[in-house]
């Protein structure tokens, strides 16, 4: 499984971030929904996973959950879909390579952010209340906890938690842009993804999911929610956009300008001796 250099792999992302810009509207909201609901699906598999597990298994609980859930970020990344996290950090480093505008790159944030909801829902809604996969016994009562806790966080904590879950999301993109195969692709994406889930990252995207999920149970409400949207989305943005796409460029793509030289510092000194002279020639 070879793997492309990092530098070529900040070249093509900021290509796939130019490339996501210009998207037609309507191809932005249909992938941005499938991307919304693969997410879902992705935590509703986690929810059903560890619910009914042992209580006596402690911490392997959330590790063996975390496993499971980058199924959904697999299925963006290689089945097609546009995901606000990926595209923060794609976008970001095209709009730094200048190959995109601040405009274009709000205006795909926002058709995303949209998307990925609406598909979220869907599925909570469908899925989870409809269906009555999260809307009973023990997985009710986790979804109940798990978006109990994501909502107490403070303003700050909900911020910070954001930017270490999309430093790791946006790395997995990364990885996955670098893989040549799609076993490699699923290798970078999962272990990266693992790691926010087991950690307890907040991510704007699953969040959608898991408190709407809540609110349909009668549990919390659309104004709590919003109070943790906003600071997990701007998180999000800051780990993608700075600690990914900026640190990334200000390596591999940031041409610094050059200093002008003089025709003489230019040109090495020419040697009459036999040596030197074969060595200029080859």
């Amino acid at each position: 499984m070879a793997a492309l250099k990092p530098a070529t792999v900040a070249e093509l992302t900021a290509d796939t971030g130019e490339h996501k810009a210009h998207n037609p509207a309507i191809v932005v909201l249909i992938l941005g929904f499938l991307a919304g609901a693969y997410i879902a699906l992705g935590y509703l598999l986690y929810i059903r996973v560890i619910a009914a597990a042992p209580e006596a298994w402690g911490s392997m609980n959330g590790l063996i959950g975390a496993l499971v859930f980058p199924i959904g970020l697999t299925l963006v990344l290689i089945a097609g879909g546009e995901l606000l996290t990926g595209n923060m950090m794609a976008l970001s480093l095209a709009r730094l390579a200048r190959k995109i505008t601040s405009r274009e790159v709000f205006w795909n944030l926002t058709l995303v952010t949209i998307s990925n909801f609406v598909g979220a829902v869907f599925v909570a809604y469908l899925f989870g209340h409809v269906l009555g996969l999260t809307g009973q016994g023990i997985y009710l009562d986790k979804v109940v906890d798990l978006a109990g806790h994501k909502i107490e966080e403070s303003f700050l904590q909900a911020f910070v938690s954001g930017i270490g879950c999309n430093w790791l999301v946006a790395l997995a993109v990364w990885l996955s842009y670098a893989a040549d195969s799609m076993s490699a692709k699923i290798v970078g994406i999962w272990i990266p993804t693992t790691a926010f889930v087991a950690l307890g990252f907040q991510h704007v995207v699953a969040n959608m999911f898991l408190i709407p999920a809540a609110i349909f149970e009668g549990h919390f409400t659309w104004g709590q929610y919003f109070m943790n949207f906003i600071p997990v989305w701007l998180g999000n943005l800051t780990g993608g956009a700075i600690f990914v796409a900026a640190a990334y460029y200000a390596v591999y793509l940031h041409k610094p300008a050059s200093t002008s030289v003089t025709k003489e510092e230019a040109e090495p000194p020419v040697s009459s001796s036999p040596a030197a002279m074969q060595s200029i020639t080859e």
